[in-house]
């Protein structure tokens, strides 16, 4: 053959290239893995960081305090903060109502939901505007419980009082049992206290929010009508 033809035509791979150890192979997927692991985390944290910086006050049925510890009655100072702004919501007339909602721990006399309650009527609510949800161990359960109450009686739309963090894990909680949610945080309080802190909150509200989408996604049917 010509010299020139043989530039022309095209050279199969070499034998070399199919010859690479499997454990290159392995290596690089991994390594793909690892990466797609990594972006999906930054894009997570991302939403949380930019949920909690949204504060939507928009008018609704009720206004939600998620519960924190208390202390015999005595709201903690995270609780407080939620509680506060809570009522600058419902001052402001976001809301007609404020539920309250929250369990107790094994030999507490009074649940997050009573200490709650307690709280915003000495602060000037009428009892007739608060409703005290004394149920739930962590946020699906208590969300669950008070999605119940709501479609009891045909309120649809809620606005979620809790920390910033917080907030889009709530909220897609709420969304999911058929709550119409929106988010407005506490913006005081020891959660907002110090880069630390708020990243150690940003990162477990991260893997939080990815837990419950792949592990605990609820749904309208499993709220409940608590006892109120």
């Amino acid at each position: 053959m010509d010299l020139s033809l043989r530039r022309l035509v095209p050279r199969p791979p070499s034998a070399s290239w199919f010859r690479v150890p499997w454990w290159r192979w392995a290596a690089r997927i991994v390594a793909i893995i690892v990466g797609i692991v990594l972006l999906g985390s930054v894009m997570t944290f991302g939403q949380v960081w930019w949920v909690g910086r949204g504060d939507d006050r928009r008018a609704s049925d009720a206004l939600i305090v998620l519960g924190a510890s208390q202390y015999d009655g005595r709201p903690s100072a995270i609780l407080a903060a939620r509680l506060d702004h809570a009522l600058e919501l419902y001052r402001s007339g976001v809301a007609p109502r404020v539920i309250t909602v929250g369990g107790n721990q094994p030999g507490d006399r009074f649940t997050e939901a009573e200490a709650a309650g307690s709280y915003l009527r000495d602060h000037g609510v009428p009892s007739s505007a608060v409703l005290v949800v004394p149920q739930g161990v962590d946020t699906l359960s208590s969300l669950t419980a008070v999605a119940g109450l709501m479609d009891s009686r045909q309120w649809r739309s809620a606005v979620v009082v809790t920390d910033r963090w917080h907030s889009l894990r709530s909220r897609a909680i709420a969304d999911d049992l058929g709550v119409d949610a929106v988010t407005s945080p506490a913006t005081a309080g020891p959660a907002n206290r110090g880069f630390g802190t708020q990243m150690r909150y940003i990162l477990r509200e991260g893997i939080g929010y990815r837990f419950y989408q792949l592990f605990h996604r609820a749904s309208p049917s499993a709220a409940h009508t608590p006892a109120v």
